[in-house]
């Protein structure tokens, strides 16, 4: 196959001090005319410096020390700044990790697509908003939302948007920056198979940065895995999938989390958590003096659950079904409509303030987003502590008892004096557990604490909650979108769909034989199932 790019022993220096010398360090890779090629590894691999480096957009800091990058025969390495403006979006575009962060917040998206196309064609603004038009309706949009802005679109509809834009100029080479890795597992599928989809169409070359093993299977016609900078292991996907031959692919590939092997059920307890009927409406607009339309939104329609000590308790559903605002409803983070939540017999749908206060102290959650749950201008010693001293407790007392739980979760007692953004994702989220287990809570909720995180420090991060669940005896609520973590963790599962309980049962027994058809569809979405449950 005629190679399209070649690099070939490419390396980037990192500045002086770093962890390492070299960002990347003596790279060769091949993508030949329509392949697809993904490129996995771990935060820090040097994944996106590589492609960062192939689009001529390496950071102020970053240099290339040597090597070289062809691209149809000729070298781009080093060119100069005009021909690199020439080249991005005509013959290589990207797709970002983040939409949101990438498109312009207040620029309607027509706009910004429009602005790619006449900066290289001599084309007036009415024929750019057709093209842009039509290549909203063959992403699957509509035509209509060209005159929206990027926070009036779901993760998914920006995303689109993002190949749209990556498309406007018909580049020979698109590159994608893990386009999928915060997206649910239906709306990932709907992603790939529209890369797919567009790729032969176009009869494009595709270089695909991702952490997950099972994208890699389903997209993929070869794959070249990094480690710390360097390819430790590439070839034909079935070849590094089936037979992989370096220890660190091999491990990567175990820590997928499958289906099978989920925990059997608890036998049967009082419950510490009840909720019932649970109702929440969130409604817009009105306008001035109420004036105009008046939009109401059914986040939660009567849902009920019970949880007991010592028990996981799944909730898995697409963005928009409504886990994160019954999450936020049971830890009165939200005001409910309707409904109990019954807390040791208390209701804290009906609570207020010093009795909600001490309730609260006994439920506490684990966010998302490490990074931006934390005080950036707080060190760990006063974010793990606050809570503590905020209920009364004396401030030597919590740090001695803040280095104690540091130690649980795996972190040095050296991390107290240190600031969030010294530490890697997995450890931000350790932060993030050991604040909550301070107070000594009866029921944690978890939500979608490792959808961000590489698949090794995600097995890590899932062996810690289960092993503190058992050790303090924790009535965990694990809110996910991905099945598999899921099926890793839970005791129980409870899929939700707009606002609505579809399905609730024991893991091994839901995810082997589901009722519902939506439970069915979410399950066929999972990507990679044919090689990696095998």
């Amino acid at each position: 196959m005629t190679a399209l790019v070649a690099i070939a022993g490419l390396s980037v220096a990192l500045p002086p001090g770093g962890d390492r010398p070299y960002a990347v360090r003596d790279v060769s890779l091949e993508i030949g005319t329509s392949e697809i090629v993904c490129i996995v590894g771990e935060s820090g691999s040097g994944k996106s410096v590589t492609a960062h480096a192939l689009m001529g957009l390496l950071p102020r800091g970053l240099d290339a020390a040597g090597g070289s990058i062809r691209f149809d025969g000729r070298e781009i390495l080093g060119q100069p700044a005009q021909d690199w403006r020439r080249m991005r979006g005509a013959e290589i575009a990207m797709i970002f990790q983040d939409p949101m962060a990438a498109l312009n917040p207040v620029v309607p998206v027509g706009r910004q697509i429009t602005e790619q196309i006449r900066a290289h064609r001599s084309i007036g603004e009415a024929a750019a908003m057709q093209q842009a038009g039509d290549l909203m309706v063959q992403m699957g949009l509509e035509a209509a939302h060209l005159h929206a802005f990027p926070h009036q679109l779901s993760g998914g509809q920006r995303q689109r948007v993002m190949i749209a834009m990556a498309l406007s100029l018909s580049p020979r080479l698109l590159i994608a920056d893990e386009p999928t890795t915060a997206l649910d597992v239906t709306t990932q599928a709907q992603i790939l198979d529209l890369i797919r989809t567009v790729q032969k169409e176009r009869q494009m070359s595709v270089l695909f940065i991702t952490h997950d093993f099972g994208v890699v299977s389903d997209l993929a016609d070869r794959v070249a895995v990094m480690r710390a900078g360097e390819v430790v292991e590439s070839g034909p996907v079935r070849q590094v999938l089936d037979d992989p031959r370096h220890p660190y692919t091999r491990a990567l590939i175990a820590a997928v989390p499958r289906l099978s092997g989920s925990p059997d059920p608890l036998p049967p307890h009082a419950p510490v958590l009840a909720v019932t009927g649970l109702s929440k409406v969130y409604r817009r607009g009105g306008g001035f003096l109420g004036l105009g339309a008046r939009r109401e939104t059914r986040a939660l329609d009567k849902v009920s659950l019970t949880l007991q000590r010592g028990e996981t308790l799944g909730i898995v559903g697409e963005s928009g079904s409504g886990k994160s605002t019954l999450a936020r409803c049971i830890i009165r983070l939200a005001d409910v409509d309707d409904g109990e939540i019954l807390f040791d017999g208390a209701d804290l749908a009906k609570m207020n303030g010093r009795g909600l206060r001490a309730c609260r102290k006994r439920i506490q959650m684990v966010f998302q987003d490490p990074f931006s749950s934390l005080n950036p201008r707080h060190t760990v010693s006063e974010i793990v502590t606050a809570g503590p001293r905020a209920h009364g407790e004396g401030a030597k007392e919590a740090l001695a008892r803040a280095a104690e739980m540091l130690a649980l979760v795996g972190l040095e007692a050296s991390a107290l004096p240190r600031y969030p953004h010294e530490f890697s994702g997995g450890q931000r989220q350790r932060i993030g557990l050991a604040r909550a287990l301070m107070l000594k809570p009866d029921v944690l909720i978890a939500d979608e604490p490792v959808s961000a995180l590489d698949v090794t420090v995600q097995a890590q991060v899932l062996e810690l909650l289960d092993r503190v669940r058992a050790h303090m005896n924790l009535a965990m609520l694990f809110i996910t979108h991905d099945m598999r973590v899921a099926a890793r963790i839970c005791h129980r599962v409870m899929v939700m769909r707009q606002g609505r309980v579809v399905e609730e049962g024991p893991a091994a027994t839901l995810f082997a034989a589901p009722k519902s058809d939506y439970t069915s569809q979410l399950l066929a979405a999972i990507p990679g199932q044919s090689r990696l449950e095998a």
